[in-house]
């Protein structure tokens, strides 16, 4: 059990990210002096957002220039932290090296910033910021999963550096991330393991995600055909932030979390739109079989292999969120307010003209 002091500067990774600027935006309401670790504190750009966060709250951020693959470039922005919160992995399905593009800034990225913490005395907690990717690769794993369910005690075994590249680099970053922390007894491990994460970006000039690739085919009329039924997990973008919050000041929180709020599928997640703006878009109404997509789909996207559709395609989506429910007393936003609110935010800035 380990209790944070709040008056204490508390080094978040990745500041510039989807996940963080949420996490950065609750900090610094909180009256918490955010030590933000980025790549480059001159890029004003992908600042202003936060700074913008910083004149409005009772926090404060001070940037500090760090490199996931840089050893010892986190040291400087770690003193005085008792929290750590690792959220700097990339999340991308277009690449041409995944070794290099997905698997090194992952896995010796967390190394980096463990080993920084080992030689910070300062440090208690830290929490990194995994995936449910860490847990599965393809939602037919949830129906090899004990009782058919996805549990935080469940690994992901199937992907490769060929197969699922990123839930591969997801997996080797937080085995490693537990094998760091049981090879010491200064601070404590938590992760949080969202699945596919919504909601509207606070920096829009900066959204890479891959969540917004796929809300933009279902805008944008590459869907309206149909949707291929994808089982997936929904989760928004605000509770991942307020679950990272609660992990690193929760003294009893410990392990893993998965942070999910909805046993989905692409085809619901188009069809919750439906009511506010199926009028002016052509959003998806219908299912594509898979026999098509079985024949099609290699051609249209190289994603869409045809062991990613047959393990995926009309193949329930199932986790179990009681865990970080009980533990951290997270309730969920639900799936149609998370939907809305992302595809306003891409219409809002140009995603669809």
């Amino acid at each position: 059990m380990v209790k944070i002091d709040q008056s204490k500067p508390v080094m978040v990774t990745g500041a510039t990210g989807y996940v963080a600027g949420w996490l950065i935006k609750k900090l610094l309401e909180q009256g918490i002096t955010v030590h933000a670790a980025v790549r480059d504190p001159s890029n004003q750009s992908k600042l202003e957002h936060l700074d913008k966060l910083a004149t409005t709250s009772s926090g404060s951020i001070k940037y500090f220039k760090t490199d996931l693959l840089d050893n010892g470039s986190y040291l400087e922005a770690m003193q005085g932290c008792e929290l750590i919160y690792h959220t700097a992995s990339p999340f991308i399905t277009k690449f041409k090296d995944p070794q290099k593009e997905l698997i090194d800034p992952a896995l010796n990225g967390t190394a980096n910033v463990l080993e920084s913490a080992n030689q910070t005395s300062s440090v208690k907690r830290i929490v990194v910021t995994s995936s449910c990717a860490a847990i599965y690769t393809d939602a037919i794993d949830c129906q090899k999963a004990p009782g058919g369910i996805l549990t935080e005690a469940v690994w992901n075994t199937s992907s490769s550096l060929n197969y699922q590249p990123y839930s591969y680099s997801k997996t080797l970053a937080e085995q490693k991330a537990w094998e760091m922390s049981k090879a010491q007894n200064q601070w404590d491990l938590v992760t949080i393991n969202p699945c596919f994460v919504m909601g509207p970006p606070l920096n829009t000039k900066t959204v890479t995600s891959a969540t917004f690739d796929v809300m933009k085919q279902m805008g944008d009329g590459s869907m309206k055909m149909g949707a291929p039924k994808i089982g997936v997990g929904v989760v928004d973008v605000r509770d991942v932030a307020e679950a990272h919050y609660r992990a690193g000041y929760t003294p009893e929180a410990n392990g893993r979390y998965i942070t999910a709020a909805h046993n989905s599928d692409f085809l619901e997640m188009g069809i919750v739109l439906q009511d506010r703006f199926g009028g002016d878009y052509p959003l998806p109404k219908k299912a594509l079989p898979k026999w098509l997509l079985m024949i099609v789909g290699p051609f249209v996207d190289p994603l869409f292999s045809r062991p990613f559709i047959r393990n995926n395609v009309n193949i329930p989506w199932k986790a179990d969120n009681s865990k970080i429910m009980k533990e951290l007393g997270m309730n969920f936003k639900p799936l149609k307010e998370t939907m809305e609110d992302t595809f306003q935010a891409m219409i809002d800035y140009g995603a669809f003209s």
